[in-house]
């Protein structure tokens, strides 16, 4: 017994046990594009502009570019990583050869609560926004997210070649609807007078400055990295993208492609949506108080007369996000149950399409009863409250997490594995994974430091410390050698 398999316990299974848990390969590198940039395009619509009350457009800026960098480090370790272990598993297979049972499962239970938690807050706001199309009152939104799970679960389930193609189509609409804002902004910035209007006061709190032209931050350094957690929901889950290495026709020259266009697409993108969202007569100020920050700039673009279509234009973004996480959950939970560190029942895939419906399934069902445990604790009126400043930011600091925990793996696997096969080797080499590493430990931090962050954060930690208990105690007796635990234990993964 070695080091990566000491305490726990393994079993083999036979044929049929994995002919029942087959995928079918289909992505090309423009689906797998498509499924990074379709998981991440919500947060352009919505979410990003919040961390302007923290640094003002300045702080926003600068707190952009750090977490673009931030993305490319990980994006570069992963596409490295990605091809060398072309497993369903992605950041937990990566973890479990660099780390042992129990860094694969802990990797494994952080990402799969980031995977979880972010499809059930897409699809609040996107009840909210059909709710207000047909003028249904806040009773209904538990309908709304019943029917929004329903309809895309069974989507997923129907099979992979109709799930890509699904994807590609919202991920193309999302975009367009972006490119229709940018070209419909250019002739009504006015970037001083309206990205420069907000100023700080005696207090220190944020205020409107009517004419503009006010500092580029107005709250110093400080306010930009408190707008640190903010700019992550314009990259967050485009490091999903593993999780479709199985389904992927060439995952070892697809994947780096698809995870390098998918970045570059979103970095354009990110600062075109800030620059234009906050440059036309709204202003940075209104937008860090919206809910629907593209929704109101195409208020004012179009006239609020036409408010219900455009509604319908701003929740294309939100199903791109929500079909394509829908996704990643599901293949997250169906690599873990087939090493046994879920129940092994939610790994089957049905016998023709070749799905883990069991997954999505499990994944959609804890999805709507964490909405619905909201609902019931928070009350009606202060369920948006109760769910923008808990699950949102239990979302990203259990993403600041796995991105420590992948970078990690990808130093222990340049230190110990040097002569592992790496069809694609990072140009950053170990630099963007201690960059990478910086960075999400520093956002972590100033989450900590609002108190709504740090109750969510303390919430998630909990969480995952019962996982780690159930492990210890259960689950690590019960696992299987599927393929990202053969391929660690074998001479191949330990050279």
């Amino acid at each position: 017994m070695n080091n990566l398999t000491k305490g726990v316990s393994y079993k083999r299974k036979d044929k049929s046990y994995f002919e029942s848990r087959e995928l079918k390969r289909h992505a090309g590198v423009w689906s797998l594009w498509a499924l990074g940039v379709g998981a991440v395009i919500s947060g352009h619509f919505s979410g990003w502009n919040l961390g302007l009350a923290s640094g003002g457009w300045g702080g926003m800026f600068l707190a952009t570019i750090v977490i673009a960098v931030m993305y490319i480090g990980l994006t570069q370790c992963v596409a490295e990583m990605s091809p060398a272990l072309p497993h369903t598993g992605g950041a937990y297979s990566f973890a479990r050869s660099a780390m042992g049972p129990w860094g694969g499962f802990f990797t494994g239970l952080v990402e799969n609560m980031e995977f979880v938690l972010t499809p059930a807050v897409i699809v609040f706001f996107i009840s909210t926004y059909m709710s207000g199309i047909f003028d249904t009152g806040p009773e209904s939104l538990p309908y709304w997210w019943f029917g929004f799970y329903v309809i895309f679960t069974n989507l997923n389930i129907i099979g992979v070649e109709l799930t890509f193609r699904l994807t590609v189509t919202v991920t193309i609409l999302a975009l367009f609807c972006l490119i229709v804002f940018w070209i419909s902004s250019i002739g009504h910035i006015d970037f001083t007078t309206n990205a420069l209007n907000i100023k700080v006061d005696d207090r220190g709190a944020m205020e409107l400055l009517p004419d503009g032209h006010g500092k580029f931050l107005p709250n110093g350094i400080a306010g930009a990295l408190g707008a640190l957690p903010f700019a992550v929901w314009l990259f967050l889950a485009i490091e999903q993208l593993p999780l479709a290495a199985e389904e992927s026709i060439d995952p070892k020259k697809d994947m780096p492609k698809g995870l390098t266009y998918g970045m570059i697409t979103l970095i354009i993108s990110a600062f075109m949506i800030l620059w234009l969202n906050s440059s036309i007569p709204l202003g940075a100020y209104a937008l860090s108080q919206s809910g629907e920050p593209l929704l109101d700039g195409f208020k004012i673009l179009y006239g609020s007369g036409t408010a219900k279509g455009l509604t319908l234009v701003a929740v294309i973004g939100l199903i791109a996000s929500f079909h394509t996480i829908i996704f990643a959950f599901g293949r997250q939970i169906y690599s873990l149950s087939r090493a046994g560190y879920f129940p092994t029942i939610l790994s089957v895939t049905q016998s023709k399409r070749k799905t883990p419906y069991a997954a999505i399934i499990t994944g959609s069902a804890i999805g709507f009863a964490v909405l619905m445990l909201t609902r019931f604790l928070a009350g009606t009126e202060k369920s948006e409250i109760f769910i923008g400043g808990a699950l949102l930011n239990m979302a990203v600091f259990s993403a600041m997490l796995s991105y420590v925990l992948q970078s990690v793996s990808f130093l222990l696997l340049r230190i110990n594995r040097p002569n592992l096969e790496r069809p694609y080797i990072s140009p950053l080499g170990k630099t963007g994974a201690w960059i990478t590493i910086i960075i999400a430990l520093v956002t972590i931090y100033y989450q900590l430091q609002d108190v709504a962050y740090r109750i969510a954060v303390f919430s998630a930690i909990g969480y995952l410390i019962v996982g780690l208990l159930y492990f210890g105690l259960r689950g690590r007796h019960r696992l299987i050698l599927s393929p990202e635990e053969e391929f660690a234990i074998s001479k191949e993964g330990r050279n």
